[in-house]
């Protein structure tokens, strides 16, 4: 069963499902290790751990294919992969759910920004009309070449443009075929009610601490009608304070001693990278056995 199959049938299931996010292949092959049934390629997290740039735009169709690459290739378990807008209009949208369908990814993510695109929780943001925006995720169902594949619609229309458009958008995404529908950006407690009570499901709820929406746990996430509860870039941003943090330390002093037990040891990095698993394949093929 390919990966698009299990989430698909996972997401049958009344039990919210969790997803964390990250933009490196350590990243997420730390989420799979610990046992979550998904995990998210952010755009946002990409952009930060694999270039260090912000999410503005930087980062376009050839550098988010390289490091899907790069995380299908230490990874197993079903990725949900935010591909921005596309990347352009019909012709691209096709490109980018054909390639990333051949990297086996599970749910392709497009959103209705216009482009250059910028992170959901930023201010400013500009979407396409109705006619594109709807146009793409038309274009993105039509182009699967595996039935089982799922098309993430999101809108980032609720800054803009309101909460009503972007309930409309996402209800015109339902009819040109969407599987999971993601309003970015609400921002209270109420609007996420609200997109809970009036859009059909699956749904999807964002949670980027810090960020314009309020955080609330998976439980409640559940409660409100939402299937999917996304951390999408909390592990870069946890890498960013607590790196720096031991970075200035560093400086000032010049001795790493004080933070050896908040750092992995040699050996349990060398575990987390699955230098166990080559060691004991190098061994069976050694024996003959």
């Amino acid at each position: 069963m390919n990966t698009a199959t299990l989430l698909r049938k996972r997401l049958e299931q009344p039990e919210i499902l969790l997803i964390p996010g990250g933009g490196s292949p350590l990243e997420l092959r730390l989420i799979e290790q610990t046992g979550f049934e998904a995990a998210y390629v952010s755009g946002y997290a990409t952009a930060a751990a694999r270039f260090g740039e912000p999410d503005i735009g930087l980062c376009a169709y050839a550098e988010i294919e390289e490091a899907v690459h790069a995380i299908r290739r230490v990874t197993n378990i079903p990725l949900i992969v935010d591909c921005d807008t596309g990347y352009g209009d019909v012709a691209n949208v096709v490109r980018t759910v054909r390639g990333m369908e051949l990297l086996g990814v599970a749910a392709i993510q497009i959103e209705d920004q216009a482009w250059p695109k910028r992170c959901g929780h930023m201010d400013n943001k500009v979407v396409e009309t109705r006619e594109v925006a709807v146009r793409k995720i038309r274009a993105a169902v039509a182009a699967r070449n595996y039935p089982d594949t799922l098309i993430v619609a999101r809108t980032d229309s609720r800054g803009p443009l309101g909460m009503q458009e972007a309930l409309d958008r996402c209800l015109l995404f339902k009819q040109a075929g969407a599987d999971i529908l993601f309003v970015d950006g609400p921002q209270s407690l109420e609007e996420l009610e609200c997109i809970g009570r009036e859009l059909p499901g699956p749904l999807l709820a964002n949670m980027s601490e810090t960020g314009l929406t309020p955080l609330r746990s998976a439980t409640e996430l559940q409660e409100m009608g939402f299937a999917i509860a996304l951390f999408p870039s909390s592990t870069v941003r946890l890498t960013i304070k607590a790196v720096s943090d031991f970075l200035s330390d560093l400086k000032k002093t010049g001795d790493s001693r004080g933070w050896v037990d908040k750092m992995a040891s040699l050996a349990q990095t060398n575990t987390a990278l699955g230098l166990d698993e080559i060691r004991a394949f190098e061994r069976q093929l050694l024996s003959g056995s």
